[in-house]
């Protein structure tokens, strides 16, 4: 791990925000989950932490859900076995955090503290977990197209900075490899990644593997691991926003990776009806529309000098409903779409990615003139290919019979290989390769 010098701003900080004196409530009642406290009422904040300390079992984590006259409603970290009345609540506060430098390359929990292992430096200035979202007159329109290292976001879905994407896949379809190639193949100053209720094994495995020390050069991992209370796996995505935000403010180009927003969603809807919410969008509960554009409203353009937080995130679609809610949700605030198809995993090709389903919404603003003819002609050649491919393949189709499906027949098969190209190459010489795909012979 790197070595950094701690400064005397970071020990003042760090003195500054060591609570002398922490207000203590008692556990008065536990119904349903939920954990009812009395003597905070008037110092506990909607959203603060708690740590609740049993007489017969071990220290736990928890969060204010509601509050009253008369007591404080806290949501444990995990069930609520071995507590009994009396048992004593410290407020710990924790609404915020405060990121710093150092973090790159380094694997933090949602509280800002370290995963991997060594000592992790807290910076001097603390940001709320949800922060305001920048006013949206003053921030600057979407920038440049980024080099990604991957023909297909060179060319049919282009990136630009302070674009937002989402990225939708079912499961095993290769949606962690997919944004591990993104992280070190985007040109951006900082990466932050947040994982989302991922399973422990999965997050050593994308740190250690996936990513690789390359990728961990730039990122910054922000990991709640799916055995955790729906407290941390909400804060998972909060935290980790709020270090690309610190990275932004510094000028930065920052590109920030979720997965996934349908576990911080599900997280949420846990933590909501908990609350007495009353789950109608197939079991969400209505706030959980607020929750997700909030959170991907933080991200894009800056404002002044500060820099881009450019975003992908993804989401968990059982059998490909692109209807269900959290899906719906997104694609209502995104700039665009990513779509990873398990019949095109099925035959091997990588990236998955379904074009015909697939738009960035930077085009035709992201390429020039002849390269979006280009990508016209592509889109077309493959939706007459797929329109047809059942006649094709049943032999019920004669060759000669349509010049134009003739040539979508022979571009095909290049086609599918130049979307799967492997070697890293910028975006002038994706598009080369492209146009001799698409040369008829």
């Amino acid at each position: 791990m790197p070595v950094h010098n701690v400064g005397f701003e970071q020990v003042s900080a760090a003195v500054a925000s060591t609570q002398v004196v922490q207000p203590i409530g008692r556990v008065t009642g536990i119904q349903q989950g939920v954990v009812r406290v009395s003597g905070l009422t008037k110092v506990a904040a909607q959203a603060d932490l708690v740590q609740i300390r049993p007489r017969i079992a071990d220290a736990r984590m928890g969060e204010v859900l509601g509050l009253t006259g008369e007591a404080v409603s806290v949501l444990p970290d995990g069930d609520c076995a071995g507590l009994q009345i009396g048992d004593e609540v410290v407020l710990l506060g924790g609404t915020s955090i405060a990121p710093d430098d150092s973090w790159v390359g380094r694997v933090v929990d949602p509280l800002g503290h370290s995963l991997d292992g060594a000592p992790i430096l807290q910076g001097v200035r603390a940001r709320a977990l949800k922060s305001d979202v920048p006013n949206p007159t003053a921030r600057r329109p979407l920038g440049d197209r980024l080099e990604t290292g991957m023909t297909v976001f060179n060319t049919f879905l282009p990136i630009v900075s302070g674009q937002r994407i989402g990225l939708f896949a079912g499961s095993g379809v290769g949606k962690s490899t997919l944004l591990a190639k993104l992280a070190r193949g985007v040109h951006a100053d900082v990466v932050v990644i947040a994982l989302i209720g991922e399973r422990g094994r999965e997050v050593r495995e994308f740190v250690d593997r996936v990513l690789g020390k390359e990728g961990m050069k730039r990122a910054v991992v922000v990991a709640a691991t799916s055995d955790q209370s729906p407290m941390m796996r909400r804060r998972c995505a909060w935290t980790a926003m709020a270090v690309a935000e610190h990275f932004r403010d510094l000028g930065r180009q920052v590109l920030f990776l979720a997965d996934s927003i349908t576990r911080f969603a599900e997280a949420h809807r846990e933590i909501a009806l908990a609350s007495g919410e009353t789950g109608n969008l197939r079991g969400f509960p209505p706030s959980t529309t607020q929750q997700i554009t909030s959170l991907c409203e933080r991200s894009g353009p800056g404002v002044g000098s500060a820099g881009d937080i450019t975003a992908v995130f993804s989401v968990l679609v059982a059998g490909s409903d692109m209807e269900e809610p959290v899906a719906d949700i997104l694609r209502g605030v995104l700039d665009g779409h990513v779509v990873l198809d398990r019949k095109i995993a099925e035959r091997g090709r990588f990236p998955a990615i379904d074009i015909l389903r697939s738009v960035s919404r930077a085009l035709p603003d992201a390429a020039t003139k002849d390269e979006n003819a280009l990508l016209l002609q592509g889109r077309r050649l493959m939706g007459l290919y797929d329109r047809s491919e059942m006649m094709i393949q049943a032999g019920l189709y004669s060759a000669g019979t349509d010049a134009e499906l003739d040539h979508a027949v022979g571009a095909w098969s290049q086609i599918d290989e130049f979307l799967a190209a492997p070697e890293v190459v910028d975006t002038r010489a994706s598009f080369a390769r492209l146009q001799a795909c698409l040369a008829q012979d």
